[in-house]
């Protein structure tokens, strides 16, 4: 059920503020403040890769959680090509950018974990390709200029920039796509955060939920599978831990009695191996007797789905243990 890469992708960031400020050169000729940020120091620039590996289960279990006996091993990659066609579409999404120390994210969101940076050591440096750009819904300013919308960049970082950090006129990128309208739910520490953001998913792919895959990465930079799921509901750094790691690091979660459940809270079987391994988020239980309960699941076959299970329940799969998210502060 679980594509997993090896281990959990290491968030190297450290809170810091891009404390410079700089004249552009081109277009935009004001002084603009500084937008705290989360920097990272001595984060690369390269872009980022995830491997996922395994199959999925051949056969339902009682809840249906299975699986069409797909078989992937490749790499994945948060880059995406900006076109496929000519050199005006492919020039329409290059473009100068200014100041200095601008984060590149892993989601599209101001809050999500550094991947990299652009115009490290000198202003303006850098030149930014982007394919598409997402209306997070959240505005970002510098002086006069200020933008909601955040580019997915292919170069010279993987990741998402805010538009604010291009130098252009206008508070969105010029002929690049929009995708994902409509503001994103933000990660943070809250329940209703977590499940808002898991709901996300049962519409993303245009009104549809976003298709399983154990070798693909979704638009928002996480996998396509149950672990990368709950990651990006979660707020983990893009691409996503595995269900091993979402079950062992105690710096994710923690085990809980199975009667103590609340919403956002996960069940979690580490066990086995990527065809037998599975992970689904909490949201409420559907009776006093806690017989069984609705969850967020992206599950193969399928792909994101909002349904009920009873796994880790008395007549359930047993394999399945609660894990409480430390984020949670309970």
């Amino acid at each position: 059920m679980d594509e997993h890469s090896s281990t959990r992708p290491a968030d190297t960031t450290t809170p810091a503020d891009r404390t410079r400020r700089w004249r552009s050169p081109f277009r935009r000729t004001v002084w603009r403040t500084v937008l705290p940020t989360v920097a990272a120091a001595g984060i690369g620039v390269a872009g980022f890769t995830t491997t996922a590996h395994g199959s999925e289960r051949g056969a339902a279990t009682a809840d249906g959680r299975t699986a069409t006996g797909l078989s992937h091993d490749s790499s994945a990659r948060t880059v995406r090509t900006a076109g496929t066609g000519a050199a005006r579409q492919a020039a329409a999404a290059d473009f100068p950018t200014w100041g200095t120390r601008w984060v590149v994210h892993a989601a599209a969101d101001s809050s999500s974990p550094a991947v990299g940076m652009i115009n490290k050591s000198a202003p303006g440096q850098d030149r930014v390709t982007a394919d598409y750009q997402v209306d997070t819904g959240r505005k970002v300013c510098e002086g006069s200029s200020c933008s909601t919308f955040m580019a997915h960049l292919t170069g010279p970082v993987s990741g998402f920039l805010s538009v604010v950090a291009v130098d252009i006129a206008q508070d969105r990128l010029p002929g690049v796509p929009v995708q994902g309208g409509g503001g994103q739910p933000q990660p943070g520490g809250s329940r209703e955060e977590t499940l808002n953001r898991a709901a996300t998913w049962l519409t993303a792919d245009n009104g549809a939920q976003v298709p399983y895959s154990q070798a693909k990465v979704w638009k928002d930079g996480y996998r396509q599978d149950c672990s990368g799921y709950v990651s990006m509901a979660l707020g983990l750094p893009a691409p996503g831990t595995n269900t091993v790691g979402l079950a062992t690091d105690r710096g994710i979660t923690r085990p809980i009695p199975v009667g103590e459940l609340k919403p956002g809270d996960l069940l979690i079987d580490a066990s086995g191996d990527n065809n037998t391994r599975h992970v689904v988020t909490f949201e409420k239980w559907n009776n006093d007797a806690h017989s069984s309960y609705t969850a967020y699941e992206q599950r193969g076959g399928h792909g994101t789905d909002h349904r009920t299970l009873t796994y880790g329940l008395p007549g359930g799969d047993a394999e399945f243990t609660p894990y409480r998210p430390v984020k949670f502060g309970d």
